[in-house]
């Protein structure tokens, strides 16, 4: 499904370069990343979602080169195939739960609404004991809350593939393990490939892959003296 040959990204300043020489994940396969902040694991999720572009190398999900597409296809390519799960949410606070589940179906018109749908988004809310909030603004929400709402609407059209960064920052220990189990049951149920990024080792052994990131992040020789210092990566 996922297959990366030599890809590299730098940010404009240069002080942040992420080199992977080589990554394949099959299609059905859930694989978590962990690492230091900084050390690039956001970013390679918005490399595989075509929101970022390479500066060099290959990116394939299944037969398409993600980073040869325009704008406008890598858009359409995202909504057709990804489901993300943001750190921030990013939920629309004058919608209601239930049309912020709804969302993508209202970006494209190449998806619309339907009854199955509406079905799907009130049986994933009921699946995260949300089932009595579709009405309620997202406003009203708590921040764990919030997160369930975001994690239904990337599961909401069956995507290929799920690309979740800390889905489980903002949640405690039990709605974090329910979550987990709630991504890895739908993504197994529909073939498709997870990706999450955490700093919760606890739940790690839940995934097929473990992929340590640091060992990605080429840093300059002057950033790299600062880190060694005890600071953090750019």
């Amino acid at each position: 499904m996922i297959s990366i040959n030599q890809l590299t990204f730098t940010y404009g300043d240069g002080t942040f370069r992420l080199r992977i020489p080589q990554l394949t994940l099959e299609s059905g396969r859930s694989a978590v990343i962990v690492g230091p902040s900084g050390s690039g694991k956001t970013t390679l999720l918005n490399l595989i979602a075509g929101i970022l572009t390479g500066s060099g190398g290959e990116l394939r999900v299944g037969n398409t080169d993600v980073h040869r597409l325009n704008g406008n296809e890598r858009r359409l390519f995202r909504l057709r195939n990804v489901g993300m799960v943001f750190q921030d949410f990013q939920l629309i606070d004058y919608l209601s739960v239930f049309d912020n589940v709804l969302l993508p179906c209202r970006i494209h018109p190449s998806v619309s609404v339907t009854k199955e749908l509406r079905e799907r988004a009130s049986s994933l809310l009921d699946s995260v004991e949300l089932a009595s909030f579709e009405r309620r603004s997202v406003t009203q929400l708590s921040q764990g809350e919030r997160q369930r709402v975001a994690i239904c609407r990337a599961l909401l059209l069956s995507p290929r593939i799920v690309l979740a960064d800390e889905p489980t920052g903002n949640l405690d220990p039990v709605n974090a393990e329910r979550i987990v189990r709630l991504l890895l049951s739908e993504t197994a149920h529909s073939g498709a490939t997870l990706i999450m990024v955490t700093h919760d080792h606890s739940l790690v052994p839940h995934f097929d892959l473990v992929i340590p990131f640091d060992q990605f992040l080429e840093r300059t020789p002057g950033e790299q003296k600062h880190h060694n210092l005890g600071g953090g990566a750019t």
